[in-house]
């Protein structure tokens, strides 16, 4: 084909295509809002909503008052009353000051009311660490939504999956918790046009390997990729499983991998102990994948430890890539 009638490849950045997403909503269904800390004119703690608030104005674009738990609980009314909010937090870690609403309420109406009501919000979360934001403002909380049963729990790693996963999330029946990794924000990458939906609750092959799996998610995902290509140097080829959903999360992807590869490593920002790889552990554990592996189950996760103000302690508690290429290496060769 001539190359002048090659079509270019869009590109956004992971937060442009939030965005994107948020204005084709806005601009197809009136019963879209947004509501947050900063949304309108200041656009956002990141930057993400940007201008949306002079296209649409502020019955549509929404700030809130300073509380968490105000301004979610308005948004669990407005979707029981028929709008479809996306309610933003300025940092993931503010979550713990809405858990009444988010846990108690969004999470159980539907179920409580049988059937007669949904609640459906999506809550955005911009989490993790790297930012040098320290202890309060850069904890990875997916876990603990995960937990909650009537949650629905998304980690887009992609500026692609921000996008489809957003608007697939505003057309769910369910409250919608999506977790966006702040350094996630910046990262360019081919982005469609118009709407379409990447599916919750289905895993990514990001890579194709046959000698362990890495899954993992959100940043994570991408360097899992950044450690395989570099495995893939030295003759081990890692296959890369990004989960993009936490609840509902894909078995079928997952135990697929296992039974090809025979090993499984567990990659994930969030502290180790009981997070989202002990989950999948425990998936594969009491599965018929169990019967085709051939060394231990691997888990690399965050330090049981606040995350550190210093940058060279912030990056030490959370996994880098050296550390997944260590721990890959070690399973493949059976030294784990």
């Amino acid at each position: 084909m001539n190359a002048e009638n090659t079509p270019e490849v869009r590109t956004l950045s992971y937060a442009e295509a939030i965005r994107e997403a948020m204005d084709i909503a806005l601009a197809e269904d009136e019963r879209v809002v947004l509501m947050g800390e900063d949304i309108g004119v200041y656009g956002g703690a990141f930057q993400v909503t940007g201008d949306l608030v002079e296209k649409y104005g502020e019955t549509r674009v929404m700030d809130t008052p300073i509380s968490e738990l105000g301004g979610a609980g308005v948004a669990v009314g407005a979707a029981l009353t028929g709008l479809r909010p996306i309610f933003e937090f300025q940092f993931s870690d503010f979550a713990t000051l809405a858990m009444e609403q988010i846990v108690n309420q969004a999470a159980k109406l539907r179920y409580m009311l049988g059937g007669a009501v949904s609640v459906p919000v999506v809550m955005r979360f911009p989490a993790g660490s790297g930012t040098g934001a320290a202890a309060q403002h850069s904890q990875s909380l997916e876990a603990w939504l995960g937990h909650v049963p009537g949650l629905k729990v998304v980690q887009p790693s992609t500026p692609e999956d921000a996008k489809g996963l957003l608007l697939a999330a505003l057309d769910d029946p369910d409250p919608v918790m999506i977790f966006e990794h702040k350094l996630l924000y910046k990262m360019q990458g081919p982005v469609p046009e118009g709407r379409y939906h990447t599916p919750i609750g289905k895993a990514a092959i990001r890579r194709v390997g046959s000698d362990l799996s890495i899954v993992a998610t959100s940043i994570m995902a991408q360097k899992a990729i950044a450690a395989a290509d570099e495995l893939g140097k030295s003759g081990v080829e890692a296959e890369v499983i990004d989960l993009r959903t936490v609840r509902p999360m894909d078995r079928e992807t997952v135990l697929a991998s296992v039974r090809k590869t025979g090993r499984l490593l567990c990659v994930y920002e969030g502290v180790k102990t009981l997070g989202v790889g002990a989950e999948v552990s425990a998936m594969v554990a009491e599965s018929d994948a169990f019967d085709f592996l051939d060394a231990p189950i691997v888990r690399l996760g965050g330090a049981d430890a606040p995350i550190p103000y210093n940058p060279e302690l912030e990056k030490a508690v959370v996994p880098q890539v050296p550390d997944i290429v260590e721990a890959a290496a070690a399973l493949a060769q059976g030294r784990t």
